[in-house]
């Protein structure tokens, strides 16, 4: 298993295109070296790179907050365990609030939400009068609590 992966091998086992590949180097969220060459070659720990931006992305974190938490990763080495630990624990309470929210959504979205619109038989036992437009524009009863 050779240690350094060319664009095409890193797009193939990762599942990303070789465009995006070259996109998330544009934004320094990935390194590659070049050849004599000039063709990229890409040390073999940026596959886990790739697929933590991938699930970071698919969970709804842009890319701004993908690349703070990348920038925290050592750039002279491998990121090791530690490393890793150190950058979860960075989004724990960030995940766990999108969790509890995307549980509320799931379970409150056949009930009254508190938006105004009172269509649901449950609105004028929940939101009578729209009382909860007094507290501000929006789904009262799905939005986090500041």
């Amino acid at each position: 298993m050779t240690p350094e992966l060319t664009v095409g091998e890193l797009a193939a086992r990762s599942g990303v295109a070789v465009s995006t590949l070259h996109f998330y180097e544009s934004k320094g969220l990935i390194m590659s070296r070049r050849t004599r060459g000039n063709q990229r070659r890409y040390e073999r720990s940026v596959l886990r790179r790739v697929a933590v931006i991938r699930v970071a992305q698919e969970l709804g974190l842009s890319l701004a907050e993908i690349a703070a938490a990348l920038a925290t990763l050592p750039d002279n080495r491998t990121p090791n365990h530690l490393d890793w630990i150190k950058l979860s624990a960075r989004w724990r309470d960030d995940l766990d609030r999108r969790i509890a929210q995307l549980k509320k959504l799931r379970d409150g979205l056949s009930d009254c939400i508190g938006c105004g619109c009172l269509s649901l038989v449950t609105c004028p036992l929940r939101n009578p009068g729209d009382r909860l437009g007094k507290q501000g524009p929006g789904p009262r009863r799905l939005l986090p609590k500041h």
